[in-house]
């Protein structure tokens, strides 16, 4: 018996998948929220300085990570549009990933200070200008509605996107809350609203900050994408036509949206004896294709007697 393997890479089947004009059309996107939200951070610390408002400050502060985050996915998509080359073999599409991570990490600081502040403005607070945060806050909903709009036509599969986007929409919220706590400062006078609203805001930075880390960190960790069962991709690859076993089955995602999946395959001797190899190839990846949308999968066929030359066996 032959000891045969070989190592088939199936890219992309002939389709093209560049997203030159997605990159596009996001990055316009992008550096119109940019512009709209860098506007409104200066108006508003101007108007937190005249307020005295903690809540305005969480805002600002809140923006000037959406300032940085915008700034940071328009360079992450300027970045992955280039193509790959020498030693970068997947280019640097991984650069939204690294974007989104640190709009989390962001989050998480600008909401640790923003915490302790409001905190202590609860054990003793201090007066606001109730009038300057309702009249800021409203400003900044429209501003916030139009950047969301305008980010909501952008392609948010894309992790770095979505990141930008979470920036923008938990700004929104804030500012729904912050207008509240003006409106209860005016009716009722109570200072500790500025506060409540502040810790409401940082809640916000949380929960947006878990989503963007917890995303970013299984990607480089290089985990298995969330809606990809290995079982069952095994199962359905176990089921083509002379395949005797499926091992050493990797899948993980290079960047948001580009599942990429390696396996190895056992199949019958005969089939390299035969050249009915590539056909079962191109069974493998109408398999993968159209069961779960994964293009670009590499294929090591082998027959049953090439595993007593790996050196470890894995499932």
């Amino acid at each position: 018996m032959r000891d045969d393997h070989r190592i088939l890479d199936y890219g992309h089947g002939g389709h093209d998948h560049s997203h030159g004009v997605a990159g596009d059309a996001n990055m316009r996107y992008v550096l119109i929220a940019l512009g709209l939200i860098a506007m409104f951070m200066i108006g508003e610390v101007v108007a937190a300085f005249v307020a005295r408002s903690l809540v305005l400050f969480a805002d600002a502060g809140h923006m000037l990570t959406d300032v940085a985050a915008l700034g940071i996915s328009a360079w992450a998509i300027h970045l992955a549009a280039r193509p790959a080359s020498g030693s970068w073999t997947y280019g640097l599409k991984r650069v939204e990933v690294l974007s989104a991570a640190a709009n989390g990490v962001a989050l998480v600081a600008i909401g640790l200070l923003i915490g302790v502040e409001s905190i202590m403005r609860l054990i003793t607070p201090r007066h606001v200008e109730g009038g300057v945060v309702l009249v800021v806050a409203v400003i900044g909903v429209v501003i916030n509605v139009c950047a969301t709009w305008v980010l909501a036509k952008a392609n948010r599969t894309s992790l770095n996107v979505k990141g930008a986007y979470a920036h923008v929409v938990t700004d929104l919220y804030a500012f729904i809350g912050t207008a509240i706590a003006g409106l209860i400062i005016i009716r009722t006078g109570w200072q500790r609203a500025d506060s409540v609203a502040s810790l409401v805001v940082v809640g916000l930075m949380v929960r947006a900050a878990w989503g963007l880390l917890r995303d970013a960190g299984r990607i480089l960790l290089q985990a298995a994408p969330n809606d990809l069962d290995l079982n069952d991709v095994r199962a359905h690859l176990a089921d083509v036509p002379h395949v005797l076993g499926v091992h050493d089955l990797h899948a993980w995602t290079v960047t948001s949206g580009s599942p990429t999946l390696s396996v190895h395959v056992v199949i019958e001797d005969g089939c390299f004896e035969t050249g009915h190899a590539p056909q079962i190839l191109d069974d493998l990846q109408a398999c993968l294709v159209g069961h779960f949308d994964v293009a670009h999968a590499t294929f090591q066929l082998e027959t049953a007697a090439h595993a007593t030359h790996e050196e470890s066996a894995h499932e």
